[in-house]
C-alpha cells in the first residue's frame, strides 16, 4: 500500500469512528442482539468498502496525480452506460442519501447524522448505506425497548 493509500484507509476508518461511536448506546443490552437482517447489512457493508477501496486504489495507481474528484467524476460519464450508473451514483449519494440519513435518522433516535455523508464519500455509497440500515434496525429496536 502506498502512503496515499494508507491515507485514505486511515481517514476512512476514522470517518466509521465518527459514525459509530456517537452511536455506541446503540450495541448495549438494550437493542438486543445482531438479527439476521443486521448481517446482511454488516456483509455488504463490508464487501462494499474492500471491493469500492480495491477500485479507488486501482484508479489512484492508474491515473497518479490526475486522480482528483473531479477527474473520477468525470470518468463515470465516459459511454452512456457508465453515464446511466454515474447519475444513479451522484443522485442518490450527493442528494437522497445525506437527507435521508439526516432526517430519518434524527426522527428515529440516531446520532451524528451529517457526518454520513463526508462518510460515504471516503469509504464507499454502499458501505454507508448499508451501514447505516444496520444502525437504524440497531435504532429501532433500542426505541422499542425504552
Amino acid at each position: 500500500m502506498s502512503p496515499t493509500e494508507i491515507f485514505y484507509v486511515v481517514i476512512g476508518l476514522l470517518s466509521i469512528v465518527l459514525t459509530v461511536y456517537p452511536n455506541r448506546h446503540l450495541f448495549g443490552g438494550r437493542a438486543g442482539g445482531i438479527t439476521a437482517l443486521e448481517v446482511v447489512y454488516y456483509l455488504t457493508a463490508l464487501a462494499a468498502l474492500l471491493v469500492g477501496w480495491y477500485f479507488n486504489f486501482q484508479y489512484m495507481r492508474t491515473y497518479g496525480s490526475e486522480a482528483t474528484w473531479a477527474n473520477w467524476t468525470k470518468l463515470l460519464f465516459v459511454n452512456p452506460a457508465s453515464a446511466s450508473g454515474g447519475q444513479d451514483l451522484l443522485f442518490a449519494n450527493v442528494i437522497l442519501f445525506p437527507l435521508w440519513a439526516f432526517f430519518d435518522g434524527r426522527r428515529s433516535g440516531m446520532k451524528w447524522n451529517w457526518i454520513w455523508f463526508p462518510m460515504s464519500a471516503l469509504t464507499s455509497f454502499a458501505f454507508a448505506m448499508a451501514l447505516f440500515l444496520a444502525l437504524k434496525e440497531r435504532q429501532l429496536r433500542w426505541n422499542a425497548a425504552k
